[in-house]
């Protein structure tokens, strides 16, 4: 019976924390100025629910529990410094002489809601921009994205990426110490900083949605987890910035990419390649979404951007009964224009392979070639893999072969270069 206790209790922290842990820490941050601090008082809150909840219940407001247990934290903490300010002053009297009970309402704390509700909106934004700020690593900036907005634990950002959990912890504990060394604070930028910003915020949900699409290492393709998660960061994104098309645009983009995902693994975990995916399978709800967040980036007026025309792209294939009646010829023309907007080897690729299938496999060839030449991608398989693919089909087997060959030593994910060795022994069939 105390088992069963502990584990609703532990189920219910779980729960709340995944759900209010960005509302609960952005409050804290509001009330104390102070974003690294606000961070730790917000875990060991958690910490504290964890061993009292399971023992005394589930608390009828439980986000208003933690963060009152947060709030009395920092008041600890600024009487034993003894620093008895006007801010100390102002805390206190916002938590009231009251005090709550475990099991008790945190709304009847003197009559207050958990948090201000015409600030919540701002309080997560500015959470999510002080995450993604430049002073930060791109690595930091996930891994502290992840912990403070997402609510993941360290345990789980590891499992995610497959490092040690002491290098997320690492990552975080640098990201805060450098947060507070360059008296970062805690606010929603200035309108005329906003779209710098923006961007840095997009760029980590879509690092976090593509290691969750396609696994860079491990065992695994599609980690849905890590990919869902991203989902919920830019549906959460798209609500506090509603008129940033870009913003619409990605959450299309990871919408139209992630319907595919029930057909791109079968029953053993394998990949399942495009043109021989059950399009049945595809979630019909995730494209309707998708394509209704691109109808509402297009309704901005400012032309799509690189989300944009990514999730454009993505749209082409949600709507096409097969891969023979895809508009390729329209793909083309949007890798073309996605390559003047955002030029990369990683565009080029793909836009090759669009055009093999529109133009056939001598006009891609082309484009690779003068990639390779470059010295583009040395470290990726994704080079030689379209290269090998392309001479099979210009009947060019040894050719092919050593591309493959290259591709598979290059290849992190075991289950694509499963895929790739399976080429292989198709050409030596």
């Amino acid at each position: 019976m105390r088992t069963g206790a502990d584990h609703e209790g532990r189920e219910a922290v779980a729960a709340v924390w995944r759900i209010e842990s960005a509302r609960i820490v952005g409050a804290l941050a509001r009330y104390t100025g102070d974003f690294p601090l606000a961070e730790d008082l917000a875990q060991e809150a958690l910490a504290e629910a964890l061993v009292t909840w399971p023992r005394e219940g589930v608390p009828r407001n439980p986000a208003g529990w933690l963060l009152t247990v947060g709030k009395r934290r920092a008041i600890d903490g600024f009487r034993r410094r003894a620093a008895l300010d006007d801010r100390y002053t102002a805390l206190a009297r916002d938590l009231g002489e009251g005090g709550i009970a475990a099991g008790g309402d945190a709304s009847s704390w003197a009559g207050e809601q958990p948090w201000d509700p015409d600030r919540i909106d701002d309080d997560v934004l500015a959470l999510m921009f002080i995450s993604c700020h430049p002073v930060l690593s791109p690595e930091a900036r996930v891994a502290l994205t992840l912990r403070v907005v997402g609510g993941l634990t360290s345990d789980e950002i590891a499992r995610a990426f497959l490092v040690p959990t002491a290098t997320v912890q690492a990552r975080i504990t640098r990201a805060k110490k450098t947060l507070a060394a360059a008296r970062v604070p805690f606010e929603v930028p200035p309108a005329a900083e906003r779209p710098a910003r923006l961007v840095s915020v997009l760029r980590v949900v879509y690092v976090i949605f593509t290691e969750g699409s396609t696994a860079s290492s491990g065992t695994d393709l599609i980690r849905v987890d890590l990919a869902a998660e991203a989902q919920r960061l830019a549906r959460v994104l798209t609500r506090l910035v509603p008129d940033e098309p870009e913003a619409q645009s990605l959450l299309a983009l990871l919408e139209l990419t992630a319907a595919r995902f029930p057909a791109r693994t079968g029953p053993d975990g394998a990949p399942v390649l495009l043109e021989q995916q059950d399009r049945r399978r595809w979630d019909r709800s995730a494209i309707g979404r998708g394509r209704a967040a691109l109808a509402r980036a297009g309704k901005a007026g400012r032309g799509l951007g690189t989300y944009g025309l990514q999730a454009a792209i993505a749209e082409c294939h949600a709507v096409a009964p097969s891969v023979a009646e895809t508009d390729w010829d329209r793909i083309v023309v949007l890798y073309e224009a996605l390559g003047r907007l955002a030029p990369s080897p990683v565009v080029e690729v793909n836009r090759a392979v669009a055009v093999s299938m529109a133009r056939g496999p001598a006009a891609a060839l082309a484009i690779i070639d003068e990639l390779v030449a470059a010295g583009a991608l040395p470290n990726s398989h994704l080079l030689p893999r379209v290269r090998g693919e392309l001479l099979i089909r210009l009947a060019r087997p040894a050719e092919a072969r050593t591309e493959l060959e290259q591709a598979v030593a290059r290849c992190g994910n075991e289950r694509e270069r499963a895929v790739l060795e399976d080429k292989i022994r198709q050409l030596d069939a």
